[in-house]
């Protein structure tokens, strides 16, 4: 069995990467950082904590420890929790990320290819998602999950474009869900269409059900939303089972994950 990362590591020197008009997006990208290596910091730190000089400790090093700061429950690739998309869900009060068990993070998957069926700025549809099925030729595994690989891999966190991606809609993942998918993934930085792009939408039209309609969709079918994935052009189509394991965060809408394929 070969195991397969899918999760974007979080390497504070991306915040400094974000183009400046997207630098208010840190906090989901990367969290500040301030790093104590055991011939530096660390050795203040374990001195101070054990009562000694620097002199005293064995071999003159310490520890090494990183304290994170500014960064978002929502941060790098991450699990959505019911209350993510709202208080209610299905008509009940919605789920928390410590509200999930562990069995229905750990699934079987497949992944629908959708670089040629999608485009930025734009809904994912139906119709793409139907014909990216047909080509996988396997069936959404009941409770299990599904991938979307978008094609943004092939951009980087300093590219505009990164941030530029195909969305999915209320009607697109009601169908995923009716299907009987429960975990849904995507490469993509977000799984609606970019903020300034529903923004947009809605000012043009007046319409309010453009905003945030994928993830919404969410309080009518329960899901768990998976975002920033990475590494799905290392996935066969099908057959394969994926643990989405997000930190236990009291209370919390969402939590960063560590999203691993065994195939």
């Amino acid at each position: 069995m070969e195991l397969i990362d899918l999760t974007r590591t979080l390497d504070p020197a991306d915040r400094e990467r974000l183009p400046e008009q997207l630098r208010a997006l840190a906090p989901v990208i990367a969290p500040a950082v301030a790093y104590a290596h055991p011939t530096g910091e660390g050795r203040e730190q374990f001195a101070a904590a054990m009562h000694c000089s620097v002199e005293d400790l064995p071999d003159g090093e310490g520890w090494g420890a990183e304290l994170l700061t500014d960064f978002n429950s929502h941060l790098g690739t991450h699990v959505d929790a019911p209350l993510h998309y709202g208080s209610t869900c299905e008509g009940r009060p919605a789920r928390t990320i410590t509200d999930i068990a562990l069995d229905e993070l750990w699934c079987e998957a497949l992944v629908l290819d959708l670089r040629d069926r999608c485009e930025p700025d734009a809904p994912i549809t139906v119709e793409a998602l139907e014909s990216a099925l047909a080509d996988n030729g396997a069936p959404v595994p009941a409770g299990g999950a599904v991938l979307l690989r978008t094609g943004q891999e092939r951009y980087g966190l300093s590219d505009p474009e990164f941030f530029r991606y195909p969305g999915m809609s209320r009607e697109s993942t009601l169908f995923l869900a009716d299907l009987g998918a429960k975990v849904l993934g995507t490469d993509a930085a977000g799984w609606d269409l970019s903020f300034s792009v529903m923004a947009g939408k809605f000012r043009d039209s007046g319409d309010n059900s453009v905003l945030w309609d994928g993830h919404r969709a969410g309080r009518e079918r329960e899901v768990f939303i998976v975002q920033q994935l990475t590494n799905l052009a290392a996935l066969p189509p099908s057959g394969f089972r994926v643990a989405f394991f997000p930190i236990k965060i009291a209370r919390a809408s969402a939590a960063p994950a560590r999203v691993v394929a065994f195939v």
